[in-house]
Parts: structure tokens; C-alpha cells; sequence
């Protein structure tokens, strides 16, 4: 299972990003949460901190690009594996920034990633 931190995370469950959690916990995966509002959301607590979490394999993003940049170094510092663009954050500027970095990109849906096991 991957460790995963969702940033962009919502308390609306019509959110992407609300679903994500709910269903990379429903997958077992271990998932923290950064987002505007502390709350929580499937057992999940969302923090508006940038917390130092550990061994984070995969941070999935629910930011636009302009949001982005306030988070560059602070997923550097997290040092994952990789980061998956989901639709409408696409950013080739923090692409290359990351790949320099040795993390992979990959543009993608961490929805459909889940639900064809490609996660």
C-alpha cells in the first residue's frame, strides 16, 4: 500500500479530492491530508499545515497551478516517489522542477488510477 498525501483535500464530498480519500482508505492505503479547512473526512484528519509527514510514496494534487508554487519546496522536503497531476492541475514548470529532483510525474487521474488497480 502506498502513503499517501492528498493535497487540495476538501470536506465537500462532491470534491475530487474528498473522493480520493475516501476511496485510497477504502484500498487500505495509509493517507494524510492538506487542505484550506482542518476537518476530517473518512477517518482522515485534514490539516491546513504543512506538516513534516514521513515516507510519503505518492502526493496526489488537487491545486491548480498558481497554488502550486507555494508548495514546491514543501514537496520537495516530503521527498516522494512520485506526484500524480490530476485534471486541471497540470504544471510543466514544477514537472521539470520534480523530475530534476529524481520524483516522477505522472499525469493522471488518482480516481480512474484506483479503479483499474493501476493505482
Amino acid at each position: 500500500m502506498k502513503h499517501t498525501l492528498v493535497l487540495g483535500a476538501s470536506l465537500n464530498p462532491s470534491r475530487y479530492s474528498n473522493l480520493a480519500i475516501h476511496r485510497l482508505v477504502t484500498r487500505g492505503h495509509t493517507v494524510e491530508a492538506v487542505g484550506l479547512k482542518e476537518g476530517e473526512v473518512a477517518g482522515v484528519s485534514i490539516t491546513t499545515q504543512k506538516e513534516d509527514f514521513k515516507d510519503i510514496d505518492t502526493v496526489t494534487l488537487y491545486l491548480n497551478p498558481k497554488r502550486q508554487e507555494e508548495y514546491y519546496n514543501y514537496i520537495l522536503s516530503l521527498a516522494p516517489k512520485r506526484v500524480i497531476f490530476n485534471p486541471g492541475t497540470e504544471n510543466q514548470e514544477f514537472y521539470a522542477l520534480l523530475r530534476r529532483n529524481g520524483i516522477e510525474v505522472e499525469v493522471a487521474c488518482t480516481l480512474v488510477l484506483l479503479g483499474t488497480n493501476q493505482y
